[in-house]
């Protein structure tokens, strides 16, 4: 009878496993596709501020997050902040968050942008190299198609039918360096997440660390670029400005981390970085309904092709344990 009742309690335990563990799939990729919202408020914001002072006011805001939680959970801390876990906070929200992002916009600025593009696209092979070394996952059957499948859909997504126009020379300039770099740095700030999860790290700790510790260079990065603060417009303008803030801050940044991070706590970085595909595929999304950007046939098949990848992930992590 004993023997029995272990038995079934291992089943049980085995397929509440799984299905966390499909769940956070589609939770990764929930909250890389609200990350496609955020051009909505920014491209408003910017014509009352620079990227460095909305990426700076975001962080302010959400400090009022991140406070009460770090205040809340800080118990859960002891004994855990080992350099290991200093350095992976500090390559996620130093990184991840800020650095990466100015190499990529720098790329823009210093060569061809299909090339960046192109070469942005190695993200995934970046963390699933960093997730085999650095957390010992072993790749599933069919992971191989998944990843040229996810690949084939971003390629389609981000130019269509048509190849990108570029030569050699255009894969050897600064750009595509910065490129490759920031690639590395999202991708390794998926693994570095993943193994902040495996320490017992609380999802909603790692959200706000994220984002408390990403301020002071934040605040190095606003004093050295020497931006000049230009906040004019009537009160309802101001409101709206408010507004627009606020949205950013709490909806593509806080609820797309808490659900991103919910999610890699059940899911294995392979899986993650190409469930963070969503993004792109939402933003070309809301880029034809919102804007009106025509969508090409392409990068439809694009589009199906990234979702098609979700759906069969999620399919086979009932037989893969996190």
């Amino acid at each position: 009878m004993e023997n029995a009742w272990k038995l079934e309690s291992k089943r049980v335990n085995g397929l509440t496993s799984r299905t966390s563990a499909i769940n956070g799939i589609w939770y990764v990729a929930l909250g890389a596709a609200l990350w496609g919202a955020d051009p909505l408020f920014r491209i408003l914001l910017l014509k009352s501020f620079t990227s460095a002072q909305i990426v700076f006011i975001e962080h302010l805001l959400l400090a009022c997050y991140a406070l009460p939680v770090l205040i809340k959970y800080r118990k859960t801390l002891t004994g855990k902040l080992t350099l290991g876990v200093i350095g992976a906070l500090l390559f996620i929200s130093w990184g991840g968050s800020a650095i990466a992002t100015v190499l990529f916009t720098a790329a823009f600025s210093h060569g061809s942008a299909n090339a960046v593009l192109l070469l942005q696209k190695l993200q995934p092979l970046f963390a699933i190299i960093l997730a085999r070394v650095m957390l010992k996952e072993t790749l599933p059957a069919k992971f191989f198609t998944y990843i040229g499948i996810a690949l084939l859909g971003t390629y389609l997504l981000t130019f269509g039918l048509a190849s990108p126009q570029m030569g050699l020379k255009d894969l050897g300039t600064i750009s595509c360096l910065f490129s490759i770099l920031a690639a590395v740095l999202w991708g390794g700030s998926t693994v570095m997440g993943k193994f902040l999860l495996q320490k017992n790290i609380d999802f909603p700790v790692v959200t706000a660390l994220r984002f408390l510790l990403a301020i002071p260079l934040l605040s190095v990065i606003l004093l050295a670029s020497g931006d000049v603060w230009k906040v004019t417009g009537s009160g309802s303008e101001l409101t709206m400005i408010a507004v627009n803030l606020l949205f950013q801050a709490f909806f593509p940044g806080l609820l797309s981390m808490l659900l991103y991070y919910k999610g890699l706590s059940s899911t294995k970085a392979f899986f993650a970085t190409l469930a963070e595909l969503a993004f792109p595929a939402m933003g070309v999304c809301l880029n034809w309904i919102v804007f009106g950007q025509k969508l090409t046939m392409g990068q439809l098949a694009g589009f199906i092709l990234i979702w098609l990848t979700l759906w069969l992930m999620s399919r086979s992590q009932r037989n893969v344990s996190v």
